[in-house]
């Protein structure tokens, strides 16, 4: 089988490449000659176009000439001398035909071989695997990328495992998450927003299996290309998406002490479609714990004698998670692809509160003295569904880069949150009796997108693009009673406590985004992006709920400058908007806990933050390190508003929301990269003062302003920490370990304590890797770990212990069934990655040799290839992973294959991430570099090449030394060659 690389020809010769017959005895006389012929598909008759034809002596097989077919399957090789040859065809995916003792006469014009068909076997070509694996950590210009899909210790997990390993971002118990100690972030997944985590990003991201996660975003400055919401930044879950030709079934299961795991994953593509239907599920249990809290509270600043409320109770909670996906792509033509997807998920979780006890009014903190206590048990519902269907297409220019996208979008997301209080003792004496609160709400949106970008020159880049976003939300929600305890629940008398909300928003927005990269190696994409908001709100005892209409205008600036060995430094501001979701909006009376109610607050205002960043990435001795520096400032921040409210003789805590504060914040992230031999270590830092104000006026000459009782201010360090490493072992063993310590957070009225969590996850790969079976291990050396919390306000003053046991050890189990590989016809051409760099392609496909597949024929092929893996690979001494190379810059190199070849490799570095280019000298075409790894002296990348439809990719594997590079490049089955560049001076 012939096969070219894009980088070095297996030809050396071109068109009408000489006197190739000179050396051959069977070639005599002049070469005036020419064969001609048509090479068609057996079974469609169609022309294969691109085919190489290879002309040999009838008694050896090293080619003497050969070209390629058109797109009419037509060829010709001029210039033959007299003699017998033997004709060689070939093409990926077909069965290599050898037409016999062709006679070329003396003084013969034209020898027309006639139709030449080639049919495919089921040997034609056998799976292509391509190992290799990216750093777990990746810095690009705007964003850190975590490779999740590297980290075995999250195997059996949801998303939230997953995001506590990601530098700058931490997660609490519940799976709130944070971005440098804000939680107003925008998660999308793969590039698009979804409903379900509009009502609450925590118990969103339950429902996102690990084990589907390819990678995670971390966006700290977004440019103005994606949404104003996210006062943080953006956090973008990409999840594993198959792009090769065939029939797999992925099976992934767990079986651990407080959850376990089941997962289907099926793809299939054949020619220009493909297919994919999962579906995962987890169910959570054994999970439980302790809370204790004791308080202190004052009706107004003049009670001297405050009420004192201690509560102690035993949790657990359980849950059941599923989530199922149907995915399907289209490529209409080379230009044109459509992509669709469903997505449905669906979450029931339950959280208990058993024997909570409640003493209340005691002074000195005596049980005999309590003039009032209650022992009931708590139940919470959190019951959800949602659905996610998106539509999109694509089309590409002739000019590369330019390229035009259209997407729609619907989601939607119903939701139950209810919780149940089943009252078992009054004062120590029995009084069954229960209260009930269901809340039904649901929250939907229709999106219409377009984005289209164009460059300008060769460092230049415009992009805009337009969105409309229709959100409507609802909620409804009514309080139950049950006198006697028998389960029979009626509507409350206390008609308050049942209403509704209706909340339509529309979000109109348009952005303009500019990039301009300088010789000198200084990049700058400038941006801005316009939002306009209307939004009508009612509920059933308010008509309408004034809001006015607002827009927003959002500036972005990032500038990078690569210095010297690798270095780069770079500067970003931008302006974020966040709008309040449903937790904030909803009015219902949150009262799980009947002494700490929350209320929502339909009326709220979104709030703006200015975000200032700069960075520095190095590298020294094998470790590359990044810091940063970053400045957080929120104005009309939404912020908790505590007050007491006496019913029933009893005081309890009431909390709602409003737009009275000011949020800043000052901080560093440092993070390095250490690879030490099968060794790699990955850790962090990330160090923030918090300053946090509600910025409500107080006169210092009135003692008994009434607004002293709101007033609030905190501030102080916040700390966390991250450690992970992998080691691999021989015989398909491995391992890896994590650990995290999330130090104290400040809050506006007090502090929530940290903790720390820790796994080791050991792996055995199986059946050459088709399976595997693993252990995984959390917080094995300590069954359960305690968080405190403080409250302090001039009304409330709170204690709080959260204990949790969560030491856990679970089996994983994972294969695969069927394979993909090669379409064996060239008819499909790449579909598109949800990646967010670009190749930087014409579009249309280049063939083997670097050359467009549009452009006709003149790349001379022959059957050399079939002799290719006779060429032995270049011995190179070993590596040597403590050494400091620099492997950027530009690399003249050459192939030692049988017909040599020669081009330039120019490699590029930023922050710590390789990229870079390889190029043909004789087809003047590029391909782009994909996993480019610099491992001590050894640099390591591949490349994929594309020729009438199909795909090979090729290995690169070679030791630097100095401004000289030797090593090995491998394409896939068809041999080994020596590759030797010099570096361009």
């Amino acid at each position: 089988m012939v096969f070219v690389t894009g980088s070095a020809s297996l030809f050396a010769q071109g068109q009408g490449g000489g006197n190739a017959g000179a050396s051959s005895p069977a070639v005599k006389g002049a070469a005036n000659s020419k064969i001609t012929g048509v090479v068609l598909d057996a079974e469609t008759q169609k022309p294969v176009e691109f085919a190489t034809v290879a002309l040999t002596p009838v008694d050896s097989e090293k080619p003497l000439d050969g070209t390629v077919c058109d797109d009419k399957g037509k060829f010709t090789i001029t210039k033959v001398a007299e003699g017998t040859y033997n004709l060689v065809i070939s093409f990926i995916g077909y069965e290599t035909q050898t037409i016999k003792n062709v006679a070329v006469p003396d003084k013969k014009d034209e020898v027309n071989v006639g139709v030449i068909k080639l049919s495919t076997g089921a040997k034609v070509l056998n799976e292509v695997v391509v190992e290799g694996q990216k750093a777990l950590i990746e810095e690009r210009v705007d964003r850190t990328v975590y490779n999740a899909e590297n980290d075995q210790t999250a195997r059996g997990g949801d998303a939230t495992d997953v995001l506590k390993r990601v530098p700058m971002l931490s997660v609490d118990l519940d799976g709130n998450v944070s971005m440098r100690g804000s939680a107003n972030v925008l998660v999308l997944i793969n590039n698009k927003p979804s409903t379900i985590m509009a009502s609450s990003i925590a118990d969103a991201l339950k429902q996102i299996p690990a084990d589907q996660i390819k990678s995670v975003e971390v966006i700290t400055s977004p440019s103005a290309k994606y949404d104003a919401e996210g006062s943080a930044g953006i956090i973008n879950i990409v999840t594993k998406k198959n792009t090769l030709e065939g029939l797999t079934l992925n099976i992934d299961a767990g079986l651990g002490l407080r959850g376990s795991n089941l997962g289907l994953n099926g793809n299939y593509r054949k020619g220009k479609m493909g297919f994919s239907l999962g579906g995962w599920g987890r169910a959570n249990y054994n999970i439980s714990g302790k809370f204790s809290s004791d308080q202190y509270t004052r009706s107004s600043l003049e009670d001297t004698e405050p009420t004192y409320n201690m509560q102690r109770a035993d949790t657990r909670n359980s849950g059941l998670f599923g989530n199922y996906n149907l995915g399907w792509d289209y490529d209409i033509n080379e230009k044109n692809y459509m992509a669709a997807s469903v997505r449905f998920g669906a979450r029931n979780g339950k959280n208990h509160q058993d024997d909570l006890y409640t003493l209340i009014d005691t002074l000195i903190n005596d049980p005999n003295n309590a003039t009032q206590s209650t022992l009931r048990n708590t139940l919470s519902e959190d019951l959800s569904n949602n659905v996610d269907v998106n539509l999109s297409f694509t089309h590409l220019y002739e000019k590369p880069q330019r390229e035009l996208s259209i997407m729609g979008s619907y989601s939607r997301n119903d939701r139950q949150n209810n919780f149940e209080n089943l009252i078992l003792q009054q004062n120590g004496v029995n009084a069954l009796s229960g209260i009930r609160n269901d809340n039904d709400s649901y929250n939907q949106e229709m999106t219409f997108q377009v984005d289209y970008q164009t460059p300008i020159g060769t460092n230049q880049m415009v992009e805009f693009g337009a969105k409309d976003i229709m959100r409507k939300v609802f909620s409804e929600f009514t309080y139950f009673t049950d006198e006697d305890g028998d389960g029979n629940y009626e509507p409350s008398t206390n008609s308050s406590l049942s209403n509704n909300l209706n909340y339509d928003q529309n979000v109109v927005g348009g952005y303009l985004s500019y990039t301009y990269t300088t010789k000198t190696n200084y990049s700058i994409k400038a941006g801005t992006r316009y939002e306009y908001t209307t939004i009508d709100a009612y509920t059933q005892t308010e008509a309408n709920i004034e809001i006015p209409s607002y827009g927003a205008l959002v500036p972005s600036l990032n500038i990078s400058k690569k210095l010297s060995n690798g270095k780069t430094i770079k500067a970003a501001y931008n302006r974020r908007i966040q709008r309040p979701s449903i937790r904030y909006l909803n009015p219902n009376v949150q009262a799980q806990n009947p002494y700490d109610v929350t209320i929502g607050n339909p009326s709220l205002d979104p709030e703006y933050t200015n975000n200032y960043e700069v960075s520095y990435s190095t590298f020294i001795k094998g470790t590359s390190l990044n810091f940063s520096g970053f400045w957080r400032n929120t104005n009309n921040a939404i912020q908790d508003v505590r007050t007491v409210k006496t019913e029933g003789g009893v005081q309890r805590v009431e909390t709602t929301y409003k737009n009275i504060g000011q949020e800043d914040a000052v901080g560093v992230n440092i993070f390095a990269n250490v690879s030490i031999g099968k060794l790699s270590l990955n850790g962090g830092t990330d160090l923030y003062y918090s300053m946090l104000n509600n910025n409500i006026p107080v006169d210092a000459n009135t003692p008994d302003d009434p607004n002293r009782q709101y007033r609030a201010s905190n501030e102080g360090w916040v700390a966390s920490y991250r450690m992970f490493g992998n080691y691999n072992l021989s015989k398909g063993w491995g391992f890896q370990f994590f650990g995290f310590y999330r130090g104290r957070t400040v809050q506006l009225q007090g502090t929530q304590g940290g903790f720390g969590i820790y796994s080791l996850g050991l792996k055995k790969d199986i059946n050459k890797k088709r399976g595997s079976v693993g252990f995984g291990a959390e917080n094995f050396f300590t069954t359960a770990f305690k968080i405190k919390g403080e409250l302090n306000s001039p009304l409330v003053q709170r204690s709080t212990l959260t204990e949790l046991h969560n030491m856990s050890f679970r089996v994983n189990f994972s294969y695969r069934i069927g394979k993909m590989s090669m379409d064996a016809k060239p008819k499909r051409r790449k579909s598109i990655s949800n990646d967010d760099l670009k190749d930087g392609g014409d579009g249309g496909g280049t063939d083997a040799g670097g050359q467009s597949a549009g452009g006709g024929g003149g790349m001379r092929q022959g059957a050399a290839a079939q002799n290719a893996a006779a060429t032995k690979p270049a011995i190179t001494p070993p590596a040597d992973p403590a050494a400091v190379v620099n492997a950027a810059g530009t690399w003249n190199y050459t192939i030692e294959s049988p017909q040599g070849g020669e081009g330039t490799l120019t490699i590029t570095k930023e922050g710590e991430v390789y990229s870079g280019t390889i190029k043909n000298n004789r087809f003047n075409s590029e391909n782009a570099l994909s996993n480019v790894t610099v491992n001590g002296n050894e640099l390591s990348f591949n490349y994929e090449v594309n020729f009438g439809g199909n795909q090979m990719m090729i290995a690169v594997k070679a030791i630097i030394t100095g401004d000289a590079l030797a090593g090995n490049m491998t394409v896939g089955q068809f041999g080994t060659f020596p590759i030797n560049a010099k570096r361009a001076q």
